[in-house]
């Protein structure tokens, strides 16, 4: 039989084995955070304010970004949940890449459209080139398509675009601002 003092050494090595170490204690003080009010206009009417009052032509003046981003989150949570078919499989695969590949950007002077695995294929033109926007709404009106058809009859078409009727109008009073637009 071992010496008392190894039996209890050897059985607290087995019971710290067993038992695991507690968490760390963390503050129970949390740092308040600020608070942000933002109402639904209000940052497209001061983005486009800005945009009027610096006259949005001007090879000086800043260029103000109105919307930046990928497709709607909810175009792929839908497709994902249709895709468990296997019959909806292939758009399911085209709502994931549109997901991750796909980015748009509308400026105070231009239209951006930055796609593929390392954002190279990047297609840019002004609003003075835009002659007609047409919206497409999607699932309930929560995300939609916007055609934009260009001076020299190319169409460009914007899948699952979020707040697409906001971003549809902004680009259509830049357009008409600049002149273009045909009614």
């Amino acid at each position: 039989m071992p010496p008392p003092s190894t039996a209890a050494s050897a059985a607290a090595v087995v019971s710290s084995i067993i038992r695991p170490t507690p968490p760390p204690v963390l503050s129970l003080h949390p740092v308040p955070l600020p608070q942000l009010r933002r109402s639904a206009g209000a940052a497209s009417r001061l983005v486009a304010a800005r945009a009027a009052a610096s006259g949005a032509r001007g090879e000086g003046d800043a260029e103000t970004v109105f919307f930046d981003g990928g497709a709607h989150y909810g175009d792929l949570a839908a497709n994902l949940l249709l895709g468990l078919t296997l019959l909806w499989l292939p758009l399911t695969l085209a709502a994931a890449s549109r997901a991750f590949i796909l980015r748009y950007r509308f400026t105070s002077r231009r239209v951006t459209v930055v796609s593929g695995l390392s954002g190279a294929d990047r297609t840019d033109f002004p609003y003075s080139s835009v002659t007609s926007v047409v919206v497409v709404p999607r699932f309930i009106g929560e995300w939609g398509d916007i055609v934009i058809t260009l001076k020299d009859g190319t169409k460009v078409d914007l899948r699952s675009v979020p707040r697409f009727r906001e971003v549809a109008d902004y680009c259509r009073s830049m357009a008409a601002a600049e002149g273009s637009l045909v009614s």
